[in-house]
């Protein structure tokens, strides 16, 4: 396995998929996971639960390039999970996340490159492609330097890249948890739009794709993981059938701000530049050098019959395919 014998460091180590990394990875031949994050008591939590030498926890935050710089010392591998990820937090607070999402990233990779750390994965979201609302911006402004950074230091020890995907069921602040709550309670289902889609994901897949990008990376690449989706209708239909129970009432609240009938995995222009890895997309980044010359003069190829690839496009699953979907990760669901 690449990850045999070797230190990484996730940032926003006690997030939703910093918590499923380290359980995929703490049985394994890893000689060190460093928890890189600025929530104490989770950190404290998860060092109570795991009781594992291989484990470090490191307080810090991405914002403080000084803090980088001592926990990626020595590091072979890094996870760049930390961001704020919440789409109201961001529409109030803007400038908070372009501080965290980008120039955190930046610290992130200015640091790796400093600590000769040998590849870098930064995590993005669905919400970068075509954005609205200040989360996806963010993202997107993120991604932007990513592959800045990785092209402008293209001869240095470290390789990076990043991956995009659309919504990991489960997670916190996802809409399982909400509506399993909800049925719980006896409350009234609320819906957006029933016709609203998403991509849907489980962290296991996630997880995946990020160690296929550790694999297959190379400067300035962007991994995506094809992906069904369904509406939030039949959504919500299948929770009801997977916990044997009848459905509720349902709310309709209308679209929130910020919110997308449907999110993309890939833009049109990404489309054109993009490779077919079976299972993955692979976006490539694009190399032309800094003559202006050739972005001004030398146009790309026609676009006008290129869709994008978004949720509603891809295969659309069925109640029941959701139900079965729902099944397979239910300890996911349940921890």
């Amino acid at each position: 396995m690449i990850l045999d014998n070797k230190i990484i460091l996730i940032t926003g180590g006690t997030g939703s998929f910093g918590s499923a990394v380290l359980n995929r990875l703490i049985d394994t031949n890893v000689k060190e996971i460093r928890i890189f994050s600025r929530d104490e008591k989770k950190q404290d939590d998860m060092r109570s639960f795991y009781k594992n030498s291989k484990l470090k926890f490191i307080i810090g935050d991405v914002r403080d390039l000084d803090s980088l710089n001592n926990a990626l010392y020595n590091v072979d591998y890094c996870f760049h999970a930390a961001a704020l990820k919440q789409v109201p937090s961001c529409e109030f607070f803007p400038l908070e996340a372009f501080k965290t999402n980008v120039l955190g990233t930046k610290n992130v990779i200015d640091s790796c490159i400093r600590n000769f750390v040998s590849k870098l994965v930064c995590l993005s979201t669905d919400k970068a492609v075509y954005p609205i609302n200040s989360m996806g911006i963010s993202k997107a402004m993120m991604e932007k330097v990513m592959v800045s950074e990785a092209i402008h230091h293209n001869t240095s020890e470290t390789v990076i890249c990043a991956t995009r995907y659309g919504n990991v069921v489960g997670t916190r602040g996802s809409v399982v948890p909400l509506f399993i709550n909800k049925i719980k309670n006896n409350q009234p289902i609320t819906i957006t739009d029933p016709e609203m889609t998403r991509f849907i994901m489980s962290m296991s897949e996630a997880i995946d794709l990020v160690l296929f990008a550790f694999e297959n990376g190379k400067n300035g690449d962007i991994f995506v993981k094809k992906a069904p989706a369904a509406n939030i209708k039949n959504f919500s239909d299948a929770i009801c059938k997977f916990m044997n129970v009848e459905r509720p009432k349902i709310k309709f609240i209308g679209t929130r701000h910020g919110e997308k009938l449907y999110e993309s995995l890939l833009s049109k222009e990404e489309v054109l530049r993009s490779d077919d890895m079976g299972d993955y997309f692979r976006i490539n980044p694009d190399l032309r050098d800094m003559n202006y010359e050739k972005f001004i003069s030398f146009g790309e190829n026609e676009i006008s019959s290129i869709n994008d690839y978004n949720s509603h496009n891809t295969r659309q699953l069925n109640i029941d395919e959701i139900v079965s979907f729902l099944d397979k990760i239910k300890d996911e669901l349940l921890n």
